[in-house]
């Protein structure tokens, strides 16, 4: 005799097993929840730690003291330790590692002994994937039905994640970062614009705009912020607008930028000089804003083709197909009832 399942079933499954863990899984998400509501934290927080540790090295002259040395700067055992390992490989590059420092500046990682780390990731992941692979594919064989080329495949596709990963995480950090920049860009030189036109020094009406702006657009507050700490402290006011660009890749920033230092060396009028820069800005976000619009036909073709025709032919040719079905085969679709 088959033994009978202890509850009703849906399509093999336990309808009360299934509950139980659906319930327990919505239990967990109320509790992550609550907990995500009471333990929140100021998002303004780590922006400004972040500046007051900017404020104070530049207080004690680390900015122009860094751009002389060639070595790198270490200031944890971690980086300490990875730096001997490449260094002692002859797998460190001044070139390389400044590139790194510059894509890391763009993804808002203030730190730059962790180019060192994203070097010696570079190195390991792959080592590790590929371990990791070789141990699941051909010593575990856990795929046997697999062939010999698709195995490599496998094998060669995790080595390659394990180098290009950092790379693309980063990537990825600089182009949110950078589409987060360029929203608030036009807002941000409008207030520049009113602050200048209302005679606020630049330093002043860029710690202004930061102020006004943090919450909006907290990554070019940030900026804005750390430009006004570098105008207050740096000898040469062109270093800072210089390290902005720098630190945001975008071109509108470097536009930003060059007026900045052409006003600031020939005493152009500041105000208007930004209001035509805003002006264009504005023009080519709405032109951007159009181009997806125009884009957006072609776009939903695919899924209207392979989602949406076809549920609604089924709905509008079904009932009729069915009739058709009981004519050809002869039944009466309505039968007459029993008098």
């Amino acid at each position: 005799m088959l033994d009978q399942p202890a509850g009703p079933t849906l399509l093999g499954f336990d309808v009360t097993l299934v509950g139980t863990l659906l319930s327990l899984v919505a239990a967990a998400a109320v509790i992550l929840a609550i907990y995500s509501a009471i333990t929140i934290r100021d998002p303004m927080a780590k922006r400004v730690k972040a500046l007051n540790q900017r404020r104070e090295a530049l207080k004690l002259g680390l900015a122009t003291t860094a751009r002389k040395r060639q070595s790198l700067v270490r200031r944890n055992d971690t980086t300490d330790k990875m730096g001997a390992f490449l260094g002692g490989a002859k797998m460190l590059q001044d070139s390389q590692i400044k590139e790194i420092q510059q894509k890391l500046a763009q993804a808002g990682i203030r730190n730059k002994e962790w180019a060192v780390a994203v070097v010696f990731a570079r190195l390991v992941a792959p080592i590790v994937l590929g371990g990791l692979a070789a141990l699941v594919i051909y010593a575990i064989d856990y795929f046997p039905e697999w062939s010999s080329f698709k195995k490599f495949m496998a094998f060669a596709a995790m080595v390659l994640a394990g180098y290009k990963g950092p790379d693309v995480f980063i990537k990825n950090l600089i182009t949110k970062r950078t589409d987060a920049i360029r929203k608030g860009l036009p807002d941000a030189l409008d207030l520049l614009v009113i602050c200048a036109e209302a005679g606020l020094t630049v330093d002043a009406a860029f710690e202004r705009v930061s102020r006004e702006l943090g919450r909006a657009y907290p990554e070019l507050g940030d900026e804005f912020s750390m430009t006004s700490i570098e105008l207050s402290f740096l000898h040469e006011r062109r270093q800072a607008f210089e390290n902005l660009a720098y630190r945001v890749n975008l071109e509108a920033v470097k536009g930003v930028v060059t007026t900045m230092v052409q006003t600031e060396r020939y005493g152009t009028p500041l105000a208007s000089a930004l209001r035509v820069l805003s002006a264009e800005f504005r023009n080519e976000r709405m032109m951007r804003a159009e181009e997806k619009a125009a884009r957006l036909p072609a776009i939903m073709t695919v899924p209207l083709i392979l989602f949406i025709l076809p549920t609604l032919f089924v709905v509008i040719l079904g009932p009729a197909a069915c009739s058709i079905g009981d004519a050809f085969s002869g039944g009466d679709p309505h039968p007459a009832k029993p008098g």
